[in-house]
């Protein structure tokens, strides 16, 4: 990868961590049902005039919008709402990418590897601790609601995976048209009119900033350079850059929040972290293995 190629994804990375912070601060003055729908709303115009539809079938943009968006980020800044730690957050929700193997190997007929099954139980019992350490930091309804976030980003990985080679920047554009509406609709049932009235009487610069961070910076940037990368190398090379994520997240919300972890969260972050690792690199460090056993034996 090239050193410009290298600085972007750095990029993103710090963008997509940071956002787990920014949403904390948008909680602070806007409900999160009322959050997701001016999040997408902003994400989707004015950029659909400029961005072309990916062209592939309705229901396939329905699905997406319904999944990666809708349903990922109303259980997150729920969960966030009601007590998930914006760092624990980060972390949480990359468990994602087991969801996605389980999906996968369901709905696609995918073969699971063994790297992935000991990925998937490492970062299974990294989760388990994280969740056993019930604090005042963290409440049990936000460790599971980020976990149902977690499993909706997953299903979105497969309907990206069905609909094949689209354009990425347009699919989460376009995407984006499918959440408002149902946001409202929640927003209008769970948080009242009165509320929705309140917040956005008082939309401040800082809410704003928010929303233009989430809208433009983690959707819009952050997608449009991710997509990018992965048109110019293997997917290979691109995704273990998103481990960091959940490094920058749980750093950034150390200094900018004061949020710290317990001793069972500190090592369960570990756990899912080398759970991680050994996901996305275990097949190839496998088969290294094997071919070094297989030298050896001769």
């Amino acid at each position: 990868m090239s050193p410009k190629d290298l600085l972007l994804a750095l990029v993103v990375i710090v963008v997509w961590g940071m956002n787990f912070v920014v949403i904390k601060v948008g909680l602070e003055d806007i409900p999160p049902m009322l959050l997701g729908a001016l999040r997408f709303m902003l994400a989707a115009f004015p950029a659909v005039f400029f961005i072309r539809r990916p062209q592939l079938p309705l229901r396939w943009l329905f699905a997406y919008g319904a999944t990666i968006s809708l349903g990922q980020f109303a259980f997150l800044f729920y969960a966030m709402n009601v007590g998930m730690p914006a760092g624990l957050a980060s972390l949480v929700l990359q468990s994602q990418a087991f969801f996605t193997l389980f999906f996968a190997a369901l709905f696609l007929g995918e073969r699971l590897r063994a790297s992935n099954l000991i990925g998937l139980l490492i970062a299974a019992g990294g989760l388990l601790l994280i969740g056993l350490q019930g604090d005042r930091s963290m409440t049990l309804a936000g460790f599971v609601l980020t976990i149902c976030a977690a499993s909706m980003w997953a299903l979105g990985n497969i309907v990206t995976r069905k609909v094949g080679k689209v354009n990425l920047v347009g699919l989460v554009v376009w995407g984006s048209l499918i959440p408002p509406l149902p946001f409202l609709a929640l927003s209008w049932l769970l948080e009242g009119p009165v509320r929705i009235e309140t917040a956005l009487r008082g939309i401040g610069l800082d809410s704003i900033l928010v929303l233009a961070y989430l809208s433009f910076g983690a959707t819009i940037l952050g997608y449009g350079l991710w997509s990018r990368l992965l048109s110019r190398y293997p997917a290979g090379t691109v995704a273990p850059f998103s481990l960091l994520v959940p490094v920058v997240g749980l750093t950034s919300a150390a200094l900018l929040l004061d949020e710290h972890l317990g001793l069972l969260q500190t090592f369960g972050a570990l756990l899912v972290m080398l759970g991680l690792v050994i996901n996305v690199g275990g097949g190839w460090l496998l088969g290294r293995m094997r071919t070094a056993l297989g030298h050896s034996s001769i």
